[in-house]
């Protein structure tokens, strides 16, 4: 039997990321989306269709670009998919004839085109758009996206005006359009001054769904909507005093299911199941105010970021919903019935990161993920629900790479709560030998590590580490006290959480070098870094990832940090600049006396590089050591989707720099 090999950085090009598997209309087969990383280091992604018989997926896409949000059409006659050509190109809508063909691009919009839903009759597509109120486009391209032109002054005059995903706001926000297939025309059916995402349309194709925040920059949050395609009238179906999206009509559009909740623990609130009375309009029924779970997909990884949330699913009854929820370290789905029954469908160690529910069969596509399997897509059903797995593209990647399978660690912090959380043994452990260690933190805070694959993790066990990884207070997956146990607490008894559950792996696995561990994380599990070593010297070396480290500053400089800090810390710098200080790791810079690597994005608008400008500037005037690497080009996603090359060059550094200290 042939020996496998070691997980190496490159491997990120070979591993492949199956997504958004859609049913066709007769359950015959299915669609999805395979990305992946090509040899000139661009992201690429491609559009397959593979019978559920059938073994073999059927590529339909070639060529460089993206391709993302198939979806079949009603009739059975059609594909639309979203794709951008080019890398700096917009993406525009693509119908594909499912009898023969080649895919017609039937938007040239400035701003592109996404979000594809078919009206129930098969001859209208909804989509979203972007432009300025007002200024409707012509369905044509002008060219002028594509060249270089001088910079004017960027005029800033509302709160919300950049975005870590879009960068510097302009006056356009997403609209509401149509396409008709018959017509071969586009329809702009709404002019606002405000986003407004859609989500489906009424079984009689009178009615769409759509969720917005109407209420201006100030307030945070959104309302469910529908809208009358004939009279072009609104209304308004959730009180304006909560987050609600995901509106999704029930077969016989009698009810709308949404997910939402009404901000009691702020961005700490569990996401909840509603339905909505449509005749009633405002008339709205929590279904799980009983089950002590989040709605949705809290698992973090670095392969599987940025999957779009599929929103609850119905049933072909009407009487119940196919959901996802995260407990305990793993995302599976569920059956919510109206009375509130909840029965788990899928089981197990796993990550169901995408999904999708063929209505007349009940049969469930699914892409999951495992600790050592990138992912694949599965079929199950509401009635059998057993998992058969439907394609096997990585299958190459796991056959020769040796992964390793984490070990379940549970810790019981000092105020009795337990921590849940996982080890990675280093690759070719031998009984008898000692290894270095390394803590991993992730960011959120209110996300949770689970049962996925995580290449980082992987590959510094790879390198010859035990990596050890919690869900600390404020993680998702343990019920809402414990996900908003961290609020105004920062520092406090999250940093207990994960130190006591260090205490716990080294004292189970005394083969970990007490004296050889390391610390890294990003986001919030970058100020959980710095706060750790200016805390304590059990560290002997530390790395510290889109960074927070003075929460004054962040305020005024992060595209949330004027919510957001009120939101986590409890106050703001108008209210409470001491408080601020208090648990801003730059308070602590002078008892920092652990070897600090600081990596950053210089595009990261959610934690700005200002953040980690201070901190290396004040260790480095204190003569600590320290080594700042600025990635430019790079948002906070750095790790997750960034450009290729810098993925790779953020873990040559991170590597090489635990190499240098704890080998």
């Amino acid at each position: 039997m042939e020996t496998k090999r070691t997980l190496t950085i490159d491997d990120l090009k070979n591993i492949n990321v199956l997504t958004e598997p859609q049913p066709s209309p007769d359950g015959k087969e299915f669609a999805f989306v395979r990305q992946f990383i090509t040899e000139e280091d661009n992201y690429n992604s491609h559009l397959f269709v593979q019978r559920f018989n059938e073994d073999t997926p059927r590529q339909w896409t070639y060529g460089p670009g993206k391709v993302l949000s198939p979806r079949y059409s009603p009739d059975g006659r059609w594909i639309v998919f979203v794709s951008a050509k080019e890398e700096k190109a917009k993406p525009q809508l693509y119908l594909l004839p499912l009898d023969g063909g080649e895919a017609k691009q039937v938007t040239k919009l400035p701003n592109g085109a996404s979000q594809p839903y078919w009206s129930p009759d098969s001859s209208k597509i909804l989509f979203t758009t972007s432009f300025e109120k007002g200024s409707q486009p012509d369905n044509q391209l002008n060219g002028k996206g594509d060249t270089e032109e001088k910079k004017a002054p960027l005029i800033v005059e509302r709160l919300k005006y950049k975005s870590d995903a879009a960068g510097f706001l302009d006056e356009t926000n997403k609209q509401l359009a149509l396409y008709d297939l018959n017509k071969d025309a586009i329809e702009f059916i709404t002019d606002d001054e405000f986003d407004d995402e859609p989500s489906g349309w009424s079984p009689d194709g009178k009615m769409i769904a759509y969720h917005s925040n109407k209420q201006g920059d100030e307030h945070i949050g959104s309302d469910i909507y529908m809208m009358d395609i004939n009279t072009k009238e609104h209304y308004q179906l959730t009180d304006g005093k909560g987050i609600f999206s995901h509106g999704v009509f029930s077969p016989d559009g009698k009810k709308i299911a949404c997910y939402g909740h009404t901000k009691q623990f702020a961005g700490a609130t569990h996401s909840k199941l509603w339905i909505i009375d449509v005749a009633a309009h405002d008339e709205k029924k929590c279904l799980t105010n009983h089950w002590d779970v989040h709605m949705g997909d809290s698992c973090i990884g670095d392969i599987l970021s940025g999957q779009s949330n599929p929103g609850p699913l119905w049933t072909k009854d009407g009487k119940s919903l196919l959901v996802q929820a995260s407990v305990k370290g793993s995302t599976n789905l569920y059956n919510v019935s109206l009375s509130g029954d909840i029965e788990q469908v899928t089981s197990g160690d796993q990550h169901v990161y995408s999904c999708s529910l063929h209505q007349q069969s009940g049969k469930i596509i699914a892409g999951i993920s495992t600790p050592v399997n990138p992912g694949e897509i599965y079929s199950s059903s509401l009635e059998d629900r057993s998992l058969n797995e439907l394609t096997s593209m990585n299958k190459p990647f796991t056959d020769k790479v040796n992964l390793q399978t984490p070990e379940e660690i549970i810790s019981m912090s000092k105020d009795g709560k337990s921590v849940q959380g996982w080890l990675l043994k280093p690759a070719g452990f031998t009984e008898g030998e000692t290894y270095p260690g390394i803590l991993e933190i992730h960011g959120g805070p209110h996300a949770m590590y689970g049962n996925t694959f995580f290449h980082e993790l992987q590959l510094l066990a790879a390198k010859g580490y035990a990596v050890f990884y919690a869900n600390p207070r404020g993680s998702h997956g343990y019920g809402q006290e414990f996900v908003n146990a961290c609020r105004g607490d920062y520092g406090g008894m999250d940093y207990e959480d994960v130190m006591v559950f260090t205490d716990t792996v080294t004292d189970h696995y005394p083969w970990i070098d007490k004296k050889r561990l390391g610390v890294t994380g990003g986001s919030y599990g970058g100020f959980m870094t710095n706060w750790i070593v200016g805390h304590t010297n059990r560290f002997k070396a530390a790395a510290t990832l889109r960074c927070i480290s003075n929460w004054i500053s962040f305020y005024g400089v992060s595209d949330i940090g004027y919510f957001f800090t009120e939101w986590e810390i409890g106050t703001d710098l108008l209210k409470d600049p001491d408080k601020l200080w208090k648990h801003s790791p730059l308070k602590y810079v002078n008892q920092i006396e652990t070897p600090l690597l600081i990596m950053h994005g210089e595009k990261d608008f959610r934690c700005p590089i200002e953040q980690a400008e201070q901190l290396f500037t004040a260790l480095k005037q204190s003569g600590k050591d320290t080594r700042f690497v600025r990635f430019p080009d790079a948002n906070h996603e750095l790790s997750r989707s960034g450009p290729p090359h810098l993925r790779k060059a953020r873990l040559q550094e991170l590597t090489q720099w635990f190499e240098k200290h704890l080998k």
